[in-house]
C-alpha cells in the first residue's frame, strides 16, 4: 500500500547512541509550523516511538497486511498531510548495552534497518546516521541508562574492530535503493545548519531557529551573542562561508571543557587512543567515498 501522492517519503534518524541525545528533533521542532507548511511533519518522538518498536517487533520485516498498515500509518501521522515524514530514534538498529552483540559495531543494523524499511514498503525510504571516534564513543556508551560495565558492554571487542563502514554496507545490502546520509558528530558544530536542511529537504535559504542549537552547548555565551550579531549583520553568501566565521569563533569562543572527552577506560593507553582514532579517520575517509552514501563533511 503506497501512502500520499506523490507518496511520502519515510527519513529514519537512526542515531547513533550518544551522539546528539534528541537535539536534532529538538531543534526541527522549533520551526514545526513552518514545516509544516513545507508538507515536512517531524512529530514528536513520544508520539511514535513505542508504536513503531511495538510494530518492528510484531511484524519484523514481515508485510503488514493492508488494513494494519493504514490503521498504523493513521496513528503515526494523525491525518496530516504531508511528503516526508522525519523519525527519530537512537534505539532502531539496537539497545545501547547491545552495541557490541557479536563483537562488531551494530551487527544488527542490517535487519533493524530493513524492519523500518518494510514499514511502509511501497514508500520512499531514507536513513541519516551521526557516526563518533569509538575512542569517545564508548565512554559515553558507559554513561547511559541501563549500561552495563566496560566489560560487559564490550564483549571482548577489540578496540580496532570497532568499524564504521562495515556497519553501513549492511545497511546498505539490506535496503538497496534507499539513500544514506552520514556525518561525523565531531563536525556537528560546523555541519549542523545543512543537516537540518538536508534531513528536511529544505533549500539553503531557510533558517531554522535552531541552527545554533550545537553551538550553545560549547561556546561561551558572550560569544554566542557575537557570532548571531555578526551572521544577522552578514549573512553568508555560501554554507562554506558560513562555516569559516564558526570555525573563527569557535577558536577564540567555545569552552575547553565541551570539546575535551576523558577517555578512562580499561585497558586503553594512549597509544591505543590514537590508533582507534586514526582508524576512525581512515573509515571517515572511505565512507565518503561510498557510492550511494551522502557524506556531509565540513
Amino acid at each position: 500500500m503506497k501512502f500520499g501522492s506523490p507518496a511520502i517519503t519515510f527519513v529514519y534518524h537512526l542515531g547513533v547512541h550518544a551522539t546528539d541525545e534528541d537535539l536534532l528533533v529538538r531543534s526541527l521542532l522549533k520551526d514545526g509550523n513552518l514545516l509544516q507548511g513545507r508538507n515536512v511533519i517531524v512529530p514528536r518522538p513520544r508520539r511514535y516511538r513505542t508504536m513503531v518498536r511495538e510494530h518492528l517487533q510484531l511484524y519484523r520485516g514481515d508485510p503488514m497486511p493492508d488494513e494494519a498498515q493504514k490503521a498504523f500509518f493513521d496513528a503515526l501521522l494523525q491525518g496530516y498531510a504531508c511528503e516526508r515524514a522525519v523519525l527519530s530514534d537512537p534505539d532502531y538498529l539496537t539497545m545501547p548495552y547491545n552495541v557490541f552483540e557479536s563483537q562488531q559495531l551494530y551487527s544488527k543494523a542490517g535487519f533493524r534497518t530493513t524492519w523500518l524499511r518494510y514499514l511502509f514498503p511501497e514508500n520512499p525510504c531514507e536513513f541519516f546516521i551521526g557516526l563518533r571516534n569509538p575512542a569517545t564513543f564508548l565512554p559515553a556508551l558507559l554513561g547511559l541508562k541501563g549500561v552495563p560495565g566496560y566489560e560487559a558492554l564490550v564483549k571482548k571487542t577489540d578496540p580496532r574492530r570497532m568499524r564504521w563502514p562495515n556497519m553501513l554496507e549492511r545497511i546498505q545490502n539490506n535496503n538497496p535503493g534507499c539513500p544514506i546520509t552520514v556525518w561525523s558528530n565531531e563536525d556537528t558544530p560546523l555541519i549542523w545548519p545543512q543537516l537540518l536542511r538536508e534531513i528536511t529537504a529544505t533549500e539553503l535559504s531557510f533558517r531554522f531557529q535552531g541552527d545554533n542549537d550545537v553551538l550553545k552547548e560549547i561556546v561561551r555565551p558572550e560569544g554566542l551573542e557575537k557570532l548571531e550579531r555578526y551572521l544577522e549583520g552578514r549573512p553568508p553568501q555560501s554554507e562554506l562561508q558560513r562555516r569559516r566565521v564558526i570555525a573563527a569563533f569557535l577558536d577564540k569562543y567555545a569552552m575547553p571543557e565541551a570539546l575535551e572527552a576523558e577517555i578512562d577506560l580499561p585497558g586503553w593507553t594512549g597509544d591505543l587512543v590514537d590508533e582507534v582514532t586514526a582508524l576512525y579517520e581512515d573509515d571517515l575517509y572511505t565512507i565518503e567515498r561510498m557510492p550511494g552514501v551522502n557524506f556531509i563533511s565540513p
